[in-house]
């Protein structure tokens, strides 16, 4: 009996330690499901923030901006982020801590798109500003242009309209009758010297005044010739002349004349009679002598 009791004892003493221990082993089977749990939530926790890093930084490397000072700021939060894409590999650093630091980096980027998008704006204004004020300085410079054109224009035209304009150039040779008289010929061998008349047209801006219009007489050989009864005529440029005539010009119309003496006697042909009014021919006609 007493033996029995014993057995009892014993197998009741074995019913509670297994009880026990078995409480144990599964308390410990939880406490190392929730660790496990745990551990892999902190797994994919962290391979979240690596792809939100990851994120971060090629937002940083899409920033684009001339501003040289923004540029190195810019540079070193690439650095910090790349540090902490380090510490999320390495598991070396609290997640805590890496989604604070994170976070803060976002906010400066997102204050870096506003500066540049403000940059940006302003860079286009004043883009358009200088574009516009091109396009003036352009336009200003075509119509200075323009009105030098026009000015050099006007000076050729006044310049041109300084010379006498001349018409009715009406050459005839001349014969000195015994007594005395001009008798018109048109044989070269009577003929003495040529008279040419003209009219010269009014002209208001041409130089009032006495001035000096030339004659050239060209022979039928094409060579001027030079006077018979007088000095050598030169222009006022030294080019020789066949004849002269000094006039008081008042800018009215008027009618002149100039005679030419040769130096030798005229030969049958045609004579080409120039009327020059400083260096231009103002007048030109042709005269036959048989």
């Amino acid at each position: 009996m007493e033996q029995r009791s014993t057995y009892l004892i014993v197998i009741a003493v074995l019913a509670c330690t297994a009880g026990y221990l078995g409480f144990k082993v599964s308390q410990q089977g939880t406490t190392i499901e929730v660790q496990t749990e745990e551990i892999v939530a902190g797994g994919l926790e962290r391979e979240s923030l690596e792809l939100d890093l990851q994120k971060l930084r090629f937002s940083y490397d899409t920033l684009q901006t001339e501003n040289s000072l923004m540029m190195a700021e810019m540079a070193a939060q690439r650095s910090e982020i790349d540090g902490l894409i380090s510490k999320v590999r390495n598991r070396n650093y609290s997640i805590s801590k890496l989604k604070k630091e994170t976070a803060t980096l976002r906010q400066i980027m997102q204050g870096y798109v506003v500066t540049i998008d403000s940059l940006n704006q302003q860079n286009i204004a004043l883009q358009a500003e200088r574009d516009a004020m091109a396009q003036q300085v352009s336009e200003v410079t075509e119509r200075n242009d323009a009105l030098e054109r026009k000015q050099d224009n006007m000076e050729e035209i006044i310049e041109a309209g300084r010379v006498l304009q001349a018409m009715d150039l009406i050459p005839v040779a001349i014969r000195i009758a015994s007594t005395g008289s001009q008798r018109e010929t048109s044989r070269a061998k009577r003929a003495e010297m040529i008279k040419t008349c003209f009219t010269l047209l009014e002209n208001r801006i041409a130089e009032k005044g006495e001035r000096t219009l030339f004659l050239e007489v060209i022979d039928p050989n094409g060579q001027l010739m030079a006077p018979g009864d007088r000095s050598p005529v030169a222009m006022a440029s030294g080019v020789p002349a066949s004849a002269a005539r000094n006039l008081d010009y008042t800018g009215e119309r008027m009618e002149a004349c100039v005679f030419f003496t040769a130096a030798v006697p005229f030969e049958e042909g045609v004579y080409t009679v120039h009327l020059v009014d400083g260096e231009e021919r103002i007048a030109t006609t042709d005269l036959i002598l048989r």
